[in-house]
């Protein structure tokens, strides 16, 4: 019984890696129904997943290409100011 009990228990601290774990990769059946169970019980990690969830969606929906491309215009500007300064002196 005690067997049975630690399989489909899970701490938080293992319930929120398998959450992040599934954001990247599959699950396995075992995994699945122990998160499940794990959430069944534990409030704090359902909150957890939902806010996660949030998070993921935020990062998956930026443009780091555009981001890049300012800072990189940002740098050249920077850059040809201070030449300027050099040279006038």
């Amino acid at each position: 019984m005690k067997k049975i009990m630690h399989i489909l228990f899970l701490s938080c601290l293992k319930a929120t890696e398998l959450m992040e774990k599934k954001f990247h990769f599959k699950l396995s059946a075992k995994e699945k129904i122990q998160l499940k169970m794990h959430k069944m019980m534990c409030e704090a990690c359902t909150k957890y997943e939902k806010q996660s969830a949030l998070i993921e969606k935020g990062i998956s929906k930026m443009d780091y290409t555009k981001n890049a491309t300012l800072d990189i215009e940002m740098l050249k500007s920077k850059i040809a100011k201070r030449l300027e300064n050099i040279n006038e002196n």
